[in-house]
């Protein structure tokens, strides 16, 4: 693969490991929801832009549009609203290290999903290092007896299980332009968080300087530009390739939350995360598949 385009992959993977940091900033004057529904909303419009630019095709029946606002509530306004509401508790670094078993979840529905990819061994051995990361994380938690902190975790493990479940149900709209989709799914979920996000906080009240930075970056930069750009790479790089982005974006949420933050990093953090590392190299499954290749023809007779 070209060296450009894994500079793009990294690039995507530090952008989307920020959004935790963003979200602790937006956290200081906006509720959680309310953040969630700043984010879709701003992505939403970024898309739109987008779209209504390159003259794409955008037809759509009242059945494909129920179904959209359902995606995209799963998609992106649940999981936007996880990562807030446990980001009151905890820090954006840790909240970066759960989001990064994403692909151990994703591995549990498919492999129960109907017409879903089966987990191997390698795999389920991945699923277990990913949670075995998870505990290891929740160690200092559980010790000191803040509870808050131990549902934060498990608050924020729903976002990743929400991902696990919308990447089964896009099956259903694999017909549709991918950026198409993106638009009509931040729509869903707009419309899907709004209501709920000015009957539980009231309207927004955004006053500082730094909130509307952060609101205007974790929207259209990291939320519309950057699935634009997603979409743009995958058919050129493959999924296998592009699902790197999950191994820099851990990294990316622990070093910012650390060094712009200030937040506390502790030994469970790292080696919590070496652990969910580990078991998305054991999903992804290259490294192992080398290391037999090369073993083999090492094993091969010469002459």
């Amino acid at each position: 693969m070209p060296l450009k385009y894994w500079l793009v992959i990294c690039i995507l993977g530090i952008g989307w490991g920020m959004s935790f940091m963003f979200n602790a900033i937006l956290l200081r004057e906006l509720g959680p929801l309310s953040v969630s529904m700043g984010r879709v909303g701003f992505g939403a419009l970024g898309c739109w832009i987008y779209v209504i630019g390159a003259r794409l095709n955008v037809r759509l029946s009242v059945n494909r549009a129920i179904a959209l606002l359902g995606f995209g509530a799963l998609s992106y306004a649940a999981p936007f609203a996880f990562y807030a509401l446990g980001q009151q508790h905890i820090g954006a670094g840790v909240a970066g290290i759960v989001n990064a078993t994403t692909p151990a979840f994703a591995v549990i529905v498919s492999h129960f999903w109907p017409g879903g990819e089966r987990a191997t061994f390698l795999k389920s051995l991945g699923v277990v290092c990913g949670f075995a990361g998870i505990v290891v994380l929740s160690l200092p938690v559980l010790h000191s007896g803040a509870d808050s902190q131990f549902w934060a975790i498990l608050l924020i493990l729903l976002a990743p299980v929400c991902y696990a479940f919308s990447v089964n149900f896009a099956r259903a709209f694999r017909d549709m332009q991918p950026v198409v989709l993106v638009a009509l799914a931040l729509t869903g979920a707009t419309l899907a968080i709004t209501p709920l996000a000015l009957w539980q906080e009231g309207l927004p009240h955004v006053t500082r300087v730094e909130t509307w930075a952060s609101l205007l970056m974790i929207g259209f930069v990291l939320t519309s530009a950057a699935f634009i750009v997603f979409y743009w790479l995958l058919p050129k790089v493959g999924p296998t390739n592009i699902s790197t982005v999950t191994l820099i974006a851990p990294v990316s949420a622990l070093v910012l939350g650390t060094w712009v933050l200030h937040e506390a990093l502790r030994p469970e953090h790292l080696l919590g995360m070496a652990a969910i590392l580990v078991g998305l190299l054991l999903i992804d499954g290259r490294i192992v598949r080398r290391m037999r290749q090369s073993a083999e023809v090492k094993d091969q007779p010469k002459g």
